[in-house]
């Protein structure tokens, strides 16, 4: 299992962490469907009142999609496959509050994450990129996901910087992307104390308000994301060229601002 998921009774807390610290929590399908179907299963349990999402081993929150996956395309050029887009609590219909805490990288597709968190707490070691344009892919769901949380021009900068720059977490809490700030290795246990505490509010109104704060940006998020897939499956460089990218480039110089 890739996933690991711990409830305190008490609290009416879970906490979902991803657990491939030796791929820096990269999801591959099987990771991807326990997501899902962890979202899913909270639905049902009357003892989850809301819930933390972290990332095992302190190096990174997540990084995305696993570059190991073989994910086969339809031939179509107006679609994609991706099995990213289910991993996230309000694609599974989820209203139950999530917190994401994030120690050490956070990118790629953990935006897919981020994104679909009600808010962010985070360490100061922590960072944010999207590699996405480094290596001839194009950044939509991610960009889109980020564009509801942060400037305009922060999330064009992310999006497009590629590889080549970092955002601290100083600079996403400055920037709303992050809530709270803690020290090194603090931001699950802030995470679980503010779950605690609207855990312990009436159920109903805190998941009314959920999908209050939500419905306010749904409708311009679900247009940009009926574009995301033609987007990307138009820009993408072929398969094969992304590969020799991602070889030819490894971790390269970057700059955290």
């Amino acid at each position: 299992m890739a996933l690991r998921t711990e409830t305190d009774k008490e609290t009416g807390v879970a906490l979902v962490t991803l657990d491939r610290p030796a791929k820096h929590n990269a999801i591959d399908l099987a990771t991807a469907a326990e997501l899902a179907a962890a979202w899913r299963a909270f639905r049902f349990d009357g003892g989850v009142r809301a819930v933390v999402l972290t990332g095992a081993g302190g190096r990174a929150f997540c990084t995305g999609i696993d570059r190991g996956v073989d994910v086969p395309q339809p031939s179509s050029p107006y679609t994609i496959d991706d099995p990213l887009l289910a991993i996230g609590p309000k694609a599974n219909d989820l209203w139950k509050p999530v917190i994401a805490a994030v120690e050490g990288m956070a990118c790629g597709g953990a935006f897919y994450l981020l994104g679909e968190s009600e808010f962010v707490i985070a360490s100061e070691e922590a960072t944010f990129f999207d590699p996405h344009t480094t290596y001839g892919m194009v950044s939509a769901f991610e960009a889109i996901s980020m564009a509801q949380r942060m400037p305009f021009g922060e999330v064009a900068r992310m999006s497009l910087m590629g590889t080549a720059e970092r955002v601290s977490a100083r600079r996403a809490y400055e920037t709303g992307l992050v809530s709270e700030l803690t020290a090194p290795g603090g931001a699950v246990d802030a995470a679980l104390r503010a779950a605690a505490v609207i855990a312990s509010y009436p159920t109903g109104a805190v998941q009314g308000t959920v999908r209050a704060v939500w419905s306010a940006r749904e409708a311009a998020r679900a247009q940009a994301m009926a574009h995301a897939p033609h987007l990307v499956a138009l820009g993408n460089l072929p398969p094969e060229r992304q590969a020799e990218l991602f070889r030819g480039r490894g971790a390269g110089e970057f700059r955290t601002r």
